[in-house]
């Protein structure tokens, strides 16, 4: 065996994504374009996926499924979101920040925290110091890997379809004008963060077998749980739903066709629109339908100076 100071590689991990998000960093700071943005967030997992399996040095069933799924969905992450880039020209989100050296460099070190944060479950399971001998886990095939796996095969295929009905749609010229309410948005209006949830939920569900919780030395590897409440936070609450909510009251707001689907269409559990549209608002709102996404009356009213 290697003798390796850092025993679970959470150090090396986070000096690795630093070390990439800075040069990616470099690389749009310089050129001043956004090509390389989501790319070097997905190819981040990536790499800590495939380097802290290779570190591991025991290489067990769990490692190695795990180990897939964050570099499968890593790599489908950054090829998407650099084939849309590409097709789109540039990416708004960053309007207003790019010529903002130090702004622009705020987004980047979000962007490593996150990827570190995230990853957090997957790492663990990759710990050499959990597969080892003196520290055995079970087998790979527990309840826990059986049920993350479904919800991370599930979670993998909403958010992938969804995201590739949505950029068919915008591709579309007779859809120019038009919010996307084809296939699963029908269903959910960010479907694709739903699956995202999900399949991050998954994989600490999958973490959860190398923890025994009669064990005292066992008990922080609960700290893997950050891997999908940060998905989870950020999705609901940051940059995801919240400004992209926002967006489209701004866009469509004033259509009556919106007005419908934005009131009987779930937020992000998918569900028939017959069935939420029936429902009474506390029970949506148990459902992450919260005020702070509904923003046309505010923007009704400032626009008609009232």
């Amino acid at each position: 065996m290697v003798a390796i100071p850092d025993k679970d590689n959470l150090a090396i991990s986070a000096i690795v994504t630093v070390g990439m998000q800075i040069f990616f960093f470099i690389i749009a700071a310089v050129m001043k374009f956004d090509k390389v943005t989501d790319l070097a967030g997905g190819a981040n997992f990536v790499v800590l996926a495939v380097l802290s399996f290779l570190l591991s040095q025991y290489y067990h069933a769990r490692q190695i499924v795990v180990t897939l799924m964050v570099a499968i969905w890593g790599a489908r992450l950054a090829a998407y979101c650099l084939y849309r880039i590409i097709k789109i020209g540039t990416d708004e989100r960053f309007n207003g920040i790019r010529e903002s050296l130090p702004k622009f460099a705020m987004f980047w070190l979000f962007q490593a925290v996150w990827v570190f944060s995230v990853s957090l479950s997957m790492l663990l399971v990759n710990s050499p110091h959990w597969g080892s001998p003196s520290i055995p886990v079970p087998e790979f095939g527990t309840v826990a890997d059986i049920v993350g796996t479904i919800m991370w095969i599930v979670g993998f295929l909403i958010e992938a379809v969804a995201d590739h009905q949505k950029f068919l749609f915008r591709m579309n010229p007779l859809n120019n004008g038009r919010f996307c309410d084809a296939g699963l948005w029908s269903w959910t209006r960010h479907p694709n963060y739903f699956g995202d949830i999900l399949l991050w939920f998954g994989i600490f569900t999958i973490q959860t077998s190398i923890i025994d919780p009669r064990n005292p030395d066992h008990s922080w590897m609960w700290v893997g749980i950050i891997s999908p409440l940060v998905t989870m936070l950020l999705l609901l609450f940051l940059s995801g739903m919240p400004k992209l909510e926002r967006g489209s009251d701004e866009k469509y707001g004033d259509l009556p066709e919106y007005q419908d689907y934005k009131n009987s269409v779930s937020p992000l559990i998918p569900m028939p629109m017959a069935v939420y549209s029936r429902l009474p608002f506390p029970v949506k709102v148990c459902l992450f339908e919260f005020p702070m996404y509904d923003s046309r009356r505010i923007i009704k009213r400032r626009r008609t100076g009232l």
